[in-house]
């Protein structure tokens, strides 16, 4: 266990999102990726230059993601999954749509260890004016896309959709439901993709919701709370190893890179705090793991 102060922690983006998500670290380009789903905006930080770019889209962005084209992302909207290219802003329908939009969005999204995407859908909280509408229920599903675009529905009945990653060894996969305060463990089988339902990982913890995780490489979960101003660092035997305290209150998601893997970049919600909805960073004494890409 290593102790992380207050102090450490780092605003590098005052961006004020409405609901920073979705940060992905591009090792290539040594810049972060991240969206603000309300405002419909991929930013994306360039650590060299210390500046924000920022592209408008049509609906809500909430994740973006590798793809195995190294100038082409897959970018998953509030109906949609498309692929981007940051340079040209050239955008390409995937094919992929969701049922039932807009009643459901896509939320939280990942690639898995064999290059298909996987990702979680729930009621729309988002209004066409990026206003914020009333989340509840139980519409979200865990879609599995493969590379050859053939779909799956992996769970049901989920509130909101958020963490999805694999251990270390690629023998589990970890996914969670904000609003039931819950992440679960799964046998991940790197031959066919499939997943199979354990258990419980990590639940019932006090402060805020669990939302977006990353996975360093000693198979600790670092998950952000929403609404509990901390991120908190989980074994892999389910138990709380660290809580690291965040000067903002929603942090919604996290992913390591930088050049040794060992900073840890985050990404919040707005609040009435000044540097609510920046994006953040630490720089930790563990390393992360580095995304997978999907493969086209």
């Amino acid at each position: 266990m290593f102790s992380i102060s207050k102090s450490e922690v780092i605003c590098l983006a005052p961006t004020g999102d409405r609901c920073g998500e979705g940060v992905l670290w591009h090792a290539e380009e040594q810049s972060v990726y991240w969206t603000d789903i309300n405002r419909f905006l991929i930013h994306r930080y360039d650590t060299a230059a210390k500046s924000v770019q920022t592209w408008f889209f049509e609906e809500p962005v909430t994740t973006v993601l590798r793809t195995s084209r190294q100038d082409t992302l897959a970018v998953c909207l509030g109906s949609q999954i498309i692929f981007w290219n940051s340079v040209t802003d050239t955008r390409t329908a995937h094919g992929f749509r969701l049922p039932h939009w807009p009643t459901v969005r896509l939320n939280d999204a990942a690639i898995d260890p064999g290059g298909a995407l996987l990702v979680g859908s729930m009621r729309n909280n988002v209004n066409p004016d990026g206003s914020a509408g009333e989340a509840g229920g139980q519409d979200g599903i865990l879609f599995r896309i493969d590379p050859a675009g053939s779909v799956s529905e992996c769970e049901t009945n989920i509130g909101i959709s958020n963490t999805l990653v694999w251990s270390p060894d690629q023998e589990h996969f970890y996914f969670g439901d904000s609003l039931a305060n819950e992440i679960w463990t799964y046998h991940y089988d790197s031959v066919t993709g499939s997943i199979a339902k354990m258990g419980t990982h990590f639940a019932g913890f006090e402060r805020g919701a669990p939302d977006g995780s990353a996975m360093d490489e000693e198979g600790y979960l670092w998950n952000c709370r929403y609404g509990g101003a901390c991120i908190v660092r989980v074994s892999p035997g389910g138990e709380v190893d660290q809580v690291i305290e965040m000067p903002v209150p929603n942090i919604t998601n996290c992913t390591f890179g930088g050049p040794g893997m060992n900073t840890l970049f985050i990404t919040t919600a707005a609040s009435a705090e000044r540097l609510s909805g920046g994006l953040f960073m630490i720089e930790t004494k563990a390393k992360g793991l580095p995304d997978n890409h999907f493969q086209l």
